[in-house]
């Protein structure tokens, strides 16, 4: 496996949609197996594919709840409640900013053999969910940051 370049703010592949993922190949798995090890490297709970410069529908995500996620073409078919918090993101290292998400969300998505499969998270899962999702078609957390970006330092949180 690999450790992988994170791209950071301002670099103009944030800012594309990914492309969806029609089959499993040797090379998707190992980016996916990439994703994974780059994410703990950098202490995240999240990743998506353009954060390493891939535009292909794939997210990682552990939230330590004993299960890692691999969604692919993921989509949110149900939220609702709410939450507001400090939010950070690998890729704006050091700074985090006030985001409000849903409290508790489902999504459907393929795992890492295509087949098909519906995740339902609340709390930090949510938020980690939507997070990564976003960051398929270009949008970035600092887009809905309410109170503007501070140094992390001061929460320490990180995507």
């Amino acid at each position: 496996m690999a450790i992988r370049k994170i791209r950071l703010d301002g670099d103009p592949i944030l800012r594309k949609e990914c492309k969806v993922v029609d089959k499993m190949t040797p090379r998707l798995q190992t980016l996916i197996e990439d994703m994974f090890d780059t994410m703990y490297d950098a202490n995240g709970v999240g990743l998506a594919a353009p954060q390493v410069g891939i535009l292909r529908r794939i997210v990682v995500i552990d939230v330590q709840d004993e299960h890692q996620y691999v969604l692919i073409n993921p989509e949110i078919v149900e939220q609702d409640g709410e939450q507001t918090g400090d939010e950070g993101c690998l890729s704006l290292p050091g700074k985090v900013g006030t985001v409000t998400r849903p409290n508790h969300v489902v999504a459907k998505a393929f795992d890492e053999n295509m087949m098909p499969i519906t995740v339902e998270g609340e709390g930090l899962l949510a938020r980690a969910i939507c997070h990564e999702l976003e960051h398929l078609d270009g949008v970035l957390y600092k887009d809905h940051v309410t109170d503007g970006l501070r140094n992390a330092e001061d929460s320490g949180e990180q995507e």
